[in-house]
């Protein structure tokens, strides 16, 4: 496995697990509140979840990443045009 290949799983690992953990507790407090049941259906949603993101993650990236790149450009292109008063 090449570095960069490694490199992508390893974010997409990190980038799918800090938002499926953030993600799935806000929406379990949202939708039930700090309850008995709150850390139980939080770890059930989380379970359910990473899996799914990380996919998500591997697949898009990608594609996000160079649509990024091109708004930046246009962006820094944009602003050069601009005239400063």
């Amino acid at each position: 496995m090449s570095a960069a290949t490694r490199s992508r799983l390893v974010f997409a690992l990190l980038m799918s697990l800090e938002m499926s953990l953030l993600m799935t507790g806000w929406v379990t407090w949202v939708n039930l509140g700090f309850g008995e049941q709150f850390l139980a259906r939080w770890v059930h949603a989380f379970v359910l979840a990473w899996p799914a993101a990380c996919v998500i993650v591997l697949a898009t990236a990608p594609s996000v990443q160079r649509l990024s790149q091109r708004l930046l450009a246009a962006w820094s292109s944009a602003a050069r045009q601009e005239p400063r008063p």
